[in-house]
């Protein structure tokens, strides 16, 4: 269970100021626990904390963020089954998702660790022209400075690994602000973090209200602001001035299944089911809609549609649920509406479509219209789309039809159909023989057009969170 209060921290120091915040057990609907919130002179200390700090975390020995960073590895492992429980409740993730979280937790930890003693430059030649003979050019990486954070509800864990474990082995203080529906997983990180040597004011991590957080996007002593959310994050940067901006504000991801998987047609509807409905679909690279060749799909449509009535819902506790909760019963409600629109303008409901409070049935359609809410925007939730394409080119176009460019799925077994989809789609990535929802930690994860600018994967999060430092030499 949780403890019944979680202090907020500042400046590497827990604080109990209140315990103003309630968090739900998303199943239930019961308080689960209460976290204190920070006001906004809180927040301005955190702020100056942070840029205190700077120099003493820039200084800081490659090896010594090391040793932090293993330090949290250890803890985390140690804490694991507490860790996953805290999701569970808090999130309503089921208890095996939860547990695959907090292992990512951990390898974003690892990975950055190993990272941290590898942030290197190199040598630029200088003589291009007989101007530059003599002088020599040589570049290093140097931390931004101070950083803030702000972080959505569907990955409590991993998400804040992703901004604070790539700050850690940059060099850069930072102060983060978890989604209010889901802190408890980030203070418990900030727990561990409070048990290291990090320098005096190197973190600082809290709820807080909206207006009490806009310094942490207005405020010019921030060097850099990375968001993960909602197209609200468009905004964000408009207010953000001259810091650096990252955001990774979702997607409404696609996948293609070709002619040619009707072998193994069992193998794919395994994988779309996961990427599908995976923790009730509440992932930015979720499969929302399934593009599939004339060829395979009525057997592809009969095997999806008998594997999505057998999911089991309930208690995100019980070790046999894979179709949790939403995060909540207004998410639930909006996402049912959308699927009533698509059925009055003609979509079929193959599976699904029921709800009750927050718990959405695991639901597939088919034949929506192009121009339904499902089909143009995010669900984040249990719903996936099925459509038909007897071309290849057609079906890229299909995926390139939408605002949003996270990553898209391709089950091929053409070499050339898999070229022709990393070149044409216009999407942060592709993977192919897999669906869109696959994520390693290490790899360069971000979008296009509405889904973002920037690359989050923990190298790619460090070169965003260091600036380039030029010497040149006149031998």
């Amino acid at each position: 269970m949780l403890k019944p209060t979680y202090p907020l921290y500042v400046a590497n120091a827990a604080e109990t100021p209140n315990a103003d915040l309630e968090v739900l057990d998303k199943y239930s609907g019961q308080v689960a626990t209460r976290v204190a919130m920070a006001d906004a002179a809180t927040v301005e200390r955190a702020i100056a904390a942070a840029v205190a700090a700077a120099p003493a975390m820039a200084a800081l020995p490659p090896y010594r963020r090391q040793a932090i960073l293993e330090h949290c590895v250890a803890r985390f492992r140690e804490r694991a089954e507490e860790l996953a429980l805290a999701l569970c409740i808090e999130a309503g993730k089921p208890i095996k998702d939860a547990r695959g979280e907090v292992t990512r937790l951990i390898d974003t930890f690892r990975i950055a660790a190993e990272e941290s003693v590898r942030i290197e430059g190199q040598t630029v030649n200088l003589e291009i022209s007989e101007r530059g003979r003599g002088y020599r050019g040589i570049w290093k990486r140097v931390p931004v400075g101070p950083c803030s954070f702000i972080t959505p509800f569907n990955f409590p864990l991993n998400l804040v690994a992703h901004k604070v474990a790539p700050a850690i082995a940059a060099g850069c203080p930072f102060v983060l602000k978890p989604a209010g529906k889901t802190p408890v997983g980030a203070l418990i990180i900030a727990e561990v973090l409070a048990g290291t040597d990090l320098p005096e004011g190197a973190f600082s991590v809290f709820a807080c209200g909206n207006d009490e957080a806009a310094p942490l996007i207005e405020d010019d002593r921030i060097r850099l602001l990375s968001f993960t959310g909602g197209l609200v994050g468009w905004e964000f940067k408009a207010r953000a001035g001259r810091k650096k901006v990252t955001l990774e504000l979702g997607g409404n991801a696609a996948c293609i299944v070709d002619a040619d998987q009707g072998g193994k047609l069992d193998h794919v509807v395994e994988r779309l089911a996961f990427g599908a409905y995976y923790q009730s679909g509440q992932s930015c690279i979720s499969v929302q809609r399934i593009l599939v060749h004339d060829a395979v799909y009525d057997a592809l449509r009969e095997k999806l549609a008998a594997k999505v009535a057998g999911f089991v819902a309930g208690d995100p506790k019980d070790e046999r649920t894979f179709i949790g909760p939403v995060i909540d019963e207004a998410s639930a409600q909006k996402l049912q509406g959308w699927i009533e629109e698509a059925r009055e303008a003609g979509a079929r409901v193959i599976a699904g479509g029921g709800r009750q409070g927050n718990m959405l049935a695991a639901t597939l359609l088919e034949d929506v219209p192009r121009d339904c809410a499902l089909q143009r925007q995010e669900a984040f939730g249990p719903v996936a789309l099925l459509q038909r394409f007897d071309d290849f080119a057609a079906a890229l176009e299909a995926v390139n039809d939408s605002d949003f460019g996270l990553q898209a799925g391709v089950f091929t077994d053409s070499l050339a159909h898999a070229m022709q989809a990393w070149d044409r789609l216009d999407v942060g990535g592709v993977v192919v023989g897999d669906v869109p929802s696959f994520r390693m930690d290490n790899m360069p994860y971000g979008g296009v057009k509405d889904s973002g600018l920037g690359r989050e994967g923990v190298k790619f999060a460090i070169e965003d969170m260091s600036e380039v430092r030029l010497l040149v030499l006149k031998t």
